[in-house]
Order: C-alpha cells, then structure tokens, then sequence
C-alpha cells in the first residue's frame, strides 16, 4: 500500500510564502509644522522614547538639531546609526547612511527633514526616496515635514510670504502617509522661541524675524498646515465610510485638466489644478498641445527644457500627463469631451489684441463652444502688458 505524502507543516508554509512574497511595506508617519522651530524634531524623538519604551526597536536615522541642546538632549539613549561624510566643494557634509539604516533593519526609523536635498553623488537627490527605500524594506518611518515644503504649494507660499521655497517634495508623498500629525504653536510664541534663541543662533534668528518669521507669514503657514491637515483627516473619514457617498467630491468619471506649454506660469498653473482637483477628489490630467504645422513656432532648446521642467512637475503631483497635436483650443475641446473633464485650468492669453483678433483667443474659443464646462484663467505675474 502506497505512503500517503506528508501534509506541510502549517507555520513552515505560511513562512514561506512570506519569504517569497518580501517584506511588507513599512508605515510612513509624518509630523507637520508651519515652520521651523515648531518642536516638529523634539515630538519625533519623544516619539521614539515611547516605543523603545514599549519594546519596540527605534534606531535614528538622521536627526538635524541645528544646535539646538535640547533637542540634542532629546535624543538620549535612542542608538544612532552613523551618518556618511560626503566632500562637496570642500566641505564635509552629513547625510543619512540609508544602506546602513536597511541593514541595520530596526522595526523603525526617525528620519528627520523631509525635504532634505542631498549631496551631489548621492543615490537619490532628495531624502523622500531615502525613506521610500527604508519604507520598501519593511521598516516603519517617522519623519518631520514644514508645509511650505508642499509642491503644490509653492506658488501660493511665494504670493504669500515673498519668499520662494527652493525645497520641495512631491504631495503624494504626504499622501501616502499613514499618520499626519500636526504640531502646531501660536505664531506669536514661535516668534518669542526665535527671539530667545531657541531655534537658530542670535544673528540667524535676526535675519530670520525681519524677513521670512513675520506674525503674517507665520499666521497664513498656519493656516496651509491647519488646512493640509484637515484634507488628510476627510479623507480617512471618507475612506473609513464603507459603502457610503465621500463627504465631498465630483461626480465619478469628472476630471480636471490643465493646459500649459513651455511658459513659467505652466507650473503655477499645474498647482493650482492640482489644488482643484484634490478639493474635488477628481483626477488631474496635464494637456500639451503641439501647435499644427501652419502656425507651429520654432522653439530653443530653452524653451523645450522648459516644457519638460513642466510636464515633469505633473508627473510628480500624480497627473496623467497627455501631448497631442493640432490647433490648440479644437484639441483641447475635442479631449475634454471624450474623457469628461468638468474643469479646465488656462493661462490668460499672452498674445496681443490684434493677433487675437486675427488669429482668435484660445480661451474665447473654449468658453463659446463649451458652456458647460468650469474654466479657470490663472494670471501670470510676468505677464507682459498686451497691446
């Protein structure tokens, strides 16, 4: 009489389907401030102490505490993984050792700032990959992030605060996010931190409150981190709503486009129906129309880097960016149409009154033929005067 071939032990084969299936993904928890000196850095640390307290293995990733002694005091007995030494131009830099971090795989890692550039030679140029690297592996990630930071927002702190944020990071990153929390402070009492010395040196912190730490340019960061914040938690509300309408949104299948071409304001524009859309909870979807060979202009090689800098900018907000040819405003009609866009976001025309008058307004042409659709006109602050 034949054996019967012996059953798999249970625990063996669910190891090895894990084995086989890799690590899961690690989560990815954020605290979000206003701005610097909020005590974003201070509640990371705080944090790791409570888990290592409750057994959990924290190592420190990077933390950056910019002199400050008592957020070095914070980080106390939490085991520190070396940061490399990178020589740029001279100078020796400290940046995150992410290799040694994933090798060292602890159950968590804090990894403080973000948006962070790296060193030139680094694997990645921007820290966020880091973490995307550390979060792949199957480690969770406590990080710090300033609101200012947002790509979709950069054009709205600069009209705000006058001050052009040169770091950024994309929003999906913040989406993606399992936790956001916010640390928040009276715009008035950040400014008694600064001036007592509690966030940068003496003449640092000077320059700092004449220039970008105002009560007004403190106030309306504030407010985008209050509002970023309240957008994250509608959306795990509507997530958690099984089977319900979302709180807010546009009907199914409605999109916004966003029409841009090589010109700066492309990416003023990108962001702005970025905002749109995510208000909406619609998709977003960039639309570059090549001119017909009749009235196609010859582009430099300025102008084409340009238009990448700007397709490249949608790409990174989570746009389906789309290139089609013809004349614009028909192939822009003839797309929405088939692909129920609901809002349309342009920029206001540049060309001068008689060549519209010859050649006819793009806008004009949209508006007149589609009725039914919302169309922003978004202004260009270089907008040269039109004669």
């Amino acid at each position: 009489m034949s054996e019967e071939p012996a059953r798999p032990d249970p625990d063996a084969l669910l190891a090895q389907i894990q084995a086989e299936a890799g690590p899961k993904r690690g989560k990815l928890r954020v605290y979000l401030g206003a701005a610097p000196g909020v005590g974003k850095t201070f509640a990371m640390l705080q944090e790791g102490h409570r888990r290592k307290d409750r057994g959990t293995d924290v190592v420190v990733g990077f933390v950056e505490t910019h002199g400050r002694p008592h957020t070095a005091a914070q980080i106390g007995d939490l085991e520190v993984v070396p940061p490399r030494s990178v020589e740029y131009r001279g100078v020796m830099l400290r940046e995150m050792d992410t290799d040694a971090v994933i090798a060292r795989h602890p159950q968590v890692a804090l990894v403080d700032e973000l948006a962070h550039t790296n060193a030139p030679g680094s694997r990645h140029e921007k820290r966020y990959e880091d973490v995307e690297d550390i979060l792949e592996a199957g480690i969770t990630v406590i990080t710090t992030l300033n609101v200012q930071h947002l790509e979709s927002l950069n054009n709205y702190v600069k009209q705000l605060t006058g001050v052009h944020v040169r770091e950024t990071i994309p929003d999906r990153v913040l989406d993606s996010a399992d936790q956001i929390e916010l640390i928040d402070i009276a715009p008035e009492a950040l400014i008694r931190r600064m001036a007592h010395g509690n966030v940068y040196p003496p003449e640092q912190a000077r320059r700092a409150l004449e220039n970008f730490f105002t009560e007004s340019n403190l106030t309306a960061l504030r407010d985008l981190s209050l509002r970023a914040t309240a957008r994250e938690v509608e959306e795990q509300l509507a997530a958690l709503m099984d089977g319900r309408r979302p709180l807010t949104g546009a009907p199914i299948g409605d999109k916004v486009m966003v029409a841009v071409d090589h010109r700066p304001v492309g990416k003023a524009l990108i962001r702005r129906a970025w905002r749109i859309a995510s208000s909406l909870k619609a998709d977003l979807v960039c639309v570059h129309v090549e001119p017909s060979e009749g009235r196609r202009q010859v582009r430099s090689t300025e102008d084409d880097r340009a238009l990448r800098s700007n397709l490249q900018l949608a790409d990174d907000l989570g746009a389906r960016v789309v290139r089609l040819r013809g004349k614009v405003s028909d192939e822009l009609i003839a797309y929405a149409r088939a692909n129920h866009v609901a809002t349309l976001v342009i920029g206001h025309p540049t060309h001068s009154r008689w060549s519209e008058f010859i050649h006819g307004s793009v806008t004009d042409d949209i508006l007149r033929k589609m009725p039914d659709i919302d169309v922003h006109v978004v202004g260009s602050p270089e907008r040269p005067r039109r004669v």
